[in-house]
């Protein structure tokens, strides 16, 4: 029969263990105790599962608080009613109206006009020859599968402007998208169950506090 480990050295063991010097960096760790499963003892493997358990719950947390901050508060939501500009000009009020458009299948109409504003903004001719071609191929040319709705002489405008790119070739078809989205898609998206249970949820949580 093996030859079993009596209670008196089996404490002995675990003394020695527990009592070891602390080892140096970069060597190797010793071997855990038979009792650190149980997590009653203070091998080196049960304070690492402590710590990664702690360091997990902190950063849960981080993230809950981190969500909660960039949640739109409900001045901001009824803001959104009254102004399609000013919905434009929050970053979380384009995230809605954009989840919206996706379910419309005219998420193209928004990308197209950030893009069109990040153009506005570039003042190096080399970049704005690269983006003005790259939006024209995205969104205008009749070859790409995201082209979006512009009239016959906008498009000839900007046809003509590609021998010369500038950072405001684009103004005018963004303007017309512009309008198209304000007075077709945001009438709907205000309606929509996107914006209504958005605003039901703050109200409800404006009123728990």
């Amino acid at each position: 029969m093996p030859h079993s480990v009596s209670g008196v050295e089996m404490r002995k063991r675990q003394a020695a263990h527990i009592e070891a010097p602390p080892q140096a960096p970069g060597q190797p760790r010793p071997n855990t105790c038979c009792l650190c499963w149980c997590g009653c003892c203070k091998c080196l493997w049960n304070e690492d599962r402590i710590e990664r358990t702690e360091r997990q719950t902190c950063t849960k947390m981080d993230s809950i608080e981190a969500d909660e901050e960039q949640r739109p508060s409900l001045e901001e939501l009824l803001s959104w009613a009254r102004s399609f500009e000013m919905m434009l000009r929050s970053l979380e009020g384009r995230e809605v109206f954009r989840e919206f458009l996706r379910s419309e299948y005219s998420e193209d109409n928004l990308l197209f006009w950030l893009a069109c504003e990040e153009l506005k903004k570039e003042t190096n001719p080399s970049a704005v020859d690269e983006k003005a071609r790259i939006i024209y191929e995205d969104y205008v040319s009749i070859l790409s599968p995201k082209e979006v709705s512009l009239d016959s002489r906008v498009r000839e405008g900007i046809n003509q402007s590609l021998a010369e790119p500038s950072n405001l070739m684009y103004e005018e078809a963004q303007l017309q998208i512009y309008t198209l989205m304000h007075r077709d898609s945001f009438p709907r998206f205000l309606n929509s169950s996107v914006y209504r249970d958005l605003l039901a949820s703050r109200r409800r949580t404006c009123l728990d506090t």
